[in-house]
């Protein structure tokens, strides 16, 4: 991605006041072997380099989905789009534009089945609308994955730790609205806590009304930009 221009290397490490450890400076490289270990203190570092693969790695859903309805303005008006800002020369440029990951048909409809059931609490859109940048790093995350050969199941799973990360308190308060339903989180299918009515931005807000044990939330909900 740095040699196609879609990760500008100076800007991309600008991004990072405090630079970058060995295990990222690798990953950056392209010298890393080693499984991705996602961590609170790596999770803005793992979004980033997979908002850039997500945007860039060429997918019928970047290519015939809903990010390039007419109805939506034209597929640079998205914060996925052009938001993204550590590219050499525009990030809507290098759109679905470069073959890094190639899936088979079946691994295609995989990504697709899976993308339209997982929602972000900072948007209302599921990420086969990857519209801001938590969205297109999930789609390019589920690429990876299917590539890789995981079930649904895993994909789901995964989804939701990464999620977690992301958004951790939509999730701490999705936990307790579990367990005052009798459910321990560890037993809760994250298929239905990743769909729209817990995970998108309107589903929990509803549902952090309902929890009991909390105090009720002020206005305003989660953004896009970290």
């Amino acid at each position: 991605m740095i040699a196609d221009g879609v990760i500008d290397e100076s800007k991309f490490r600008a991004l990072f006041e405090t630079g970058l450890n060995n295990t990222e400076e690798q990953m950056l490289s392209g010298n890393s072997i080693e499984p991705i270990i996602l961590t609170e203190q790596n999770s803005r570092y793992i979004l980033d380099l997979l908002w850039a693969f997500g945007l860039s790695n060429k997918n019928d859903i970047l290519d015939n989905g809903e990010m390039v309805d007419e109805k939506y303005g034209g597929v640079g008006n998205f914060a996925s789009t052009g938001g993204w800002s550590s590219a050499k020369g525009a990030g809507v440029d290098h759109y679905s534009m470069h073959q890094y990951v190639v899936l088979s048909s079946e691994q295609q409809q995989l990504v697709d089945i899976v993308s339209k059931g997982i929602y972000r609490p900072c948007c209302g859109n599921s990420t086969h609308f990857p519209d801001c940048n938590h969205g297109m790093a999930m789609l390019g995350l589920l690429e990876l994955m299917a590539k890789n050969g995981a079930t649904k199941e895993q994909m789901f799973d995964v989804a939701l730790k990464v999620n977690s990360f992301w958004f951790p308190q939509t999730y701490i308060d999705l936990a307790t609205y579990f367990k005052e339903q009798g459910q321990d989180w560890n037993d809760v299918d994250a298929k239905i806590v990743l769909g729209a009515e817990y995970s998108s931005a309107q589903g929990y807000q509803q549902t952090r009304q309902k929890i009991k044990s909390l105090p009720k939330p002020a206005s305003g909900g989660g953004g896009c930009g970290a």
